[in-house]
């Protein structure tokens, strides 16, 4: 099997290709380049936003990240 990636530039151009592929009876699925996050995801980010606003969190300066990670 081999695959195949097209990058479609609009909603007309996708229904054109889909509607080609089906005509053929291709095997075909679609895939989106979009992240989509869960509800636990998003509540994790909106709890460690209000840590950092509400200095809960901690830092190091970027000389010291710099020379932790050297060697990687």
């Amino acid at each position: 099997m081999e695959a195949l990636k097209i990058d479609i530039q609009n909603d007309q151009e996708k229904k054109v290709l889909l509607a080609f592929l089906d005509s053929l009876s291709y095997q075909y699925r679609t895939e989106n380049d979009d992240y989509a996050l869960s509800d636990a995801d998003v509540q994790e980010m909106i709890k460690r936003k209000a840590d950092f606003l509400s200095g809960k969190t901690t830092s190091c300066p970027w000389s010291q990240i710099k020379q932790d990670y050297k060697g990687v």
